[in-house]
């Protein structure tokens, strides 16, 4: 087993100001958002300028944050925000939903594209690796602050957490999925995504892999406490809420691969 390290939540603290880790994965999360955009819209080929993936990161920044806050309050924190109707804006606290910050996304790029004329679909495919990194680091803060431990287990990799019942070894559940949510679906995306593909297939893509490994660590993940299992004793918020994200997902895939239509984000035709 591995002891949990203890690291402070706040990372500087300056009187009343206080910068957290949190807020620390998300500046680094967008910050590699837009650089890794940047490099997509420098190819060779490109239909996106600068300009344009300054204007998306832009959308995307109020939908992450703002859908994931809201997400997060309708799925999970309806207790604490009973308790505290100042709690709907303590983002510094943690408290955002994947879920909620994919559909925030999802409104915000359909936003973009018609304010910039483009297909809907090559937009999600754009965007379709970029979250990986962010999705990273964000599990790492969550990992930081000791929240969404896994299930008491004797895995040599397992986690000695501190708790009212003792010291228990854990899954950092948080890691698994910042390894597999995150950096394997960026890695698998961004390399497919290397060349051109039919419109909606990197998109469907993201969704399945996201969905996938979502659903697999929500068997060693506990669920929230406010919630706790929903059903049969292992059906969780995370599972109702990534089933349709798969079926999506494959169904965009497929669609794409039918239709195969040339995405308009490059000005070469042949797609694989």
């Amino acid at each position: 087993m591995i002891p949990y390290p203890h690291i402070d939540p706040v990372l500087i603290a300056l009187g009343p100001l206080k910068v957290r880790w949190y807020g620390i994965a998300y500046v680094v999360g967008f910050l590699s958002a837009w650089w890794l955009a940047k490099r997509r819209a420098e190819q060779a080929g490109s239909t996106w300028t600068l300009a344009d993936v300054e204007d998306l990161i832009f959308f995307a920044v109020f939908g992450v944050v703002l859908g994931g806050r809201l997400g997060y309050l309708l799925f999970y924190g309806q207790e604490q925000l009973a308790r505290d109707p100042s709690y709907w804006y303590k983002v510094w606290e943690g408290g955002m939903s994947f879920h909620g910050g994919l559909t925030g996304v999802v409104i915000a790029m359909a936003l973009f594209a018609y304010r910039r004329g483009r297909s809907i679909g090559d937009v999600f495919d754009f965007v379709a690796p970029i979250p990986g990194i962010g999705i990273l680091c964000g599990r790492i803060a969550n990992f930081v602050n000791g929240e969404l431990w896994g299930r008491p287990t004797n895995v040599p990799w397992g986690f000695a957490v501190p708790t009212d019942q003792g010291t228990i070894v854990l899954h950092a559940s948080q890691l698994y999925e910042g390894l597999l949510e995150g950096l394997l679906t960026f890695l698998i995306v961004w390399t497919f995504t290397s060349k051109p593909r039919p419109r909606w297939v990197p998109s469907g893509l993201f969704l399945s892999l996201y969905a996938i490994f979502r659903i697999a660590i929500e068997f060693v993940r506990v669920p929230d406490a406010q919630l706790g299992y929903l059903a049969w004793g292992w059906l969780t918020m995370g599972i109702v809420l990534s089933v349709p994200m798969l079926v999506f997902g494959v169904g965009m895939m497929a669609y794409g691969v039918i239709r195969r239509q040339p995405s308009g984000n490059t000005s070469a035709v042949r797609v694989n």
